[in-house]
């Protein structure tokens, strides 16, 4: 397990096991108008998202309703039950409960402000049918909220936001020399503040020097940032997927994946190829009486992606592998590629273990 620590002077005031890009939980001064406010935290305790509501909570004299992980079914009679006024979802929480049957009683919810990490193409969808407001931010265990979105107003539907007061953030190439407007660069960040970012790594040293280096705290997250300065989040870069002299961004591929009728949720990993760099596989969970075959959603994709981003193989699972915050183990997925369930658009069939 990796820690990450936080200093305040002399004096280590926290430890936090890491997990990559989340939000942290925290919520706009605003949201908590109503005078009995209540955040619905899915996540597990050690995760800065279940904590982080507690202190918040206990500045506002609410409650805190803690679950041990997101379940689609239970979320809207939970937040009834227990009368829930905030949450955070990550995207594709968010996407599990548009995808969800429709019911006469979606808006019929005490929910109004949901904080979500990242945004999905649906999020007007998602604010429409069950009558939320959404707000975004960038964050991650190392930092403390370097960008933001302007409260519920969001630039669009990608964005994680703009960079927030009291931080400087660039991106760069892997030189760390800036890279230009609009171009793809790993986001970079300094707190004005002493002892906003984390002070390393524990019992780490060189992870710790690598992630400071030239002073600046590395992210490793692909992002791009366009003239109004807003920032969007296009993927780990150890996930980011290199076939045909191309960067392809798993996320994206992602969102359109899900886009397909008949499809619940998905994972894009690159795969060793013979020709060298690598080959695009996708995960798919499929949505519940769907019977769509691997050819056929491959055909769908044809159409909707470019050429060098259409997946050569295909595999149906009942689930994804997720860590206890719901994040897909990517790591496993490519490290075990090879299934006999795989389907392979060049040859059209299936692997064996052993071909």
């Amino acid at each position: 397990m990796i820690i990450s620590w936080m200093q305040l002077h002399e004096t280590a005031i926290g430890w936090m096991p890491t997990g990559g890009s989340a939000a942290d939980g925290r919520t706009h001064n605003d949201e908590y108008r109503d005078l009995d406010p209540c955040y619905y935290s899915p996540y597990p305790f050690h995760h800065m998202a279940s904590r982080a509501p507690l202190h918040l909570m206990a500045l506002l004299g609410g409650r805190v309703v803690l679950r041990p992980a997101f379940k689609t079914d239970l979320f809207w009679p939970e937040v009834r039950r227990y009368g829930c006024t905030s949450t955070e979802l990550l995207g594709t929480m968010a996407l599990f409960l548009v995808n969800a049957a429709p019911s006469p009683s979606d808006r019929d919810n005490p929910l109004h402000s949901v904080l979500v990490v990242p945004l999905v193409t649906r999020v007007a969808e998602f604010c429409e049918r069950f009558d939320v407001r959404v707000w975004t931010v960038y964050n991650m265990t190392e930092l403390s909220i370097p960008l933001v979105s302007d409260g519920f107003d969001l630039a669009n539907d990608t964005s994680c936001g703009r960079v927030r007061p009291g931080y400087r953030v660039l991106l760069v190439d892997r030189d760390d020399e800036p890279v230009p407007v609009g171009e793809v660069g790993e986001l970079v960040v300094r707190a004005e503040r002493p002892w906003a970012l984390m002070a390393g790594y524990w019992d780490m040293p060189e992870a710790t020097v690598a992630a400071w280096r030239n002073q600046w705290l590395h992210t490793g997250d692909a992002f791009r940032q366009d003239e109004d300065g807003n920032f969007y989040f296009l993927d780990r870069i150890k996930d980011t997927i290199r076939r045909r002299g191309e960067n392809i961004s798993s996320l994206e591929l992602e969102a359109e994946v899900r886009a397909v009728d008949g499809v619940a949720d998905c994972a894009a990993v690159g795969v060793p190829s013979e020709v060298g760099e690598e080959e695009v596989k996708i995960v798919v969970v499929r949505r519940a009486g769907a019977a769509m075959t691997e050819a056929e959603l491959r055909n769908e994709l044809v159409e909707r992606l470019p050429r060098f981003m259409v997946p050569r193989y295909v595999e149906w699972v009942d689930e994804l592998p997720k860590t206890p915050t719901q994040k897909v183990r990517k790591g496993a997925l490519r490290e075990s590629w090879r299934t006999a369930s795989t389907w392979d658009a060049a040859t059209n069939r299936h692997l064996g273990v052993d071909s």
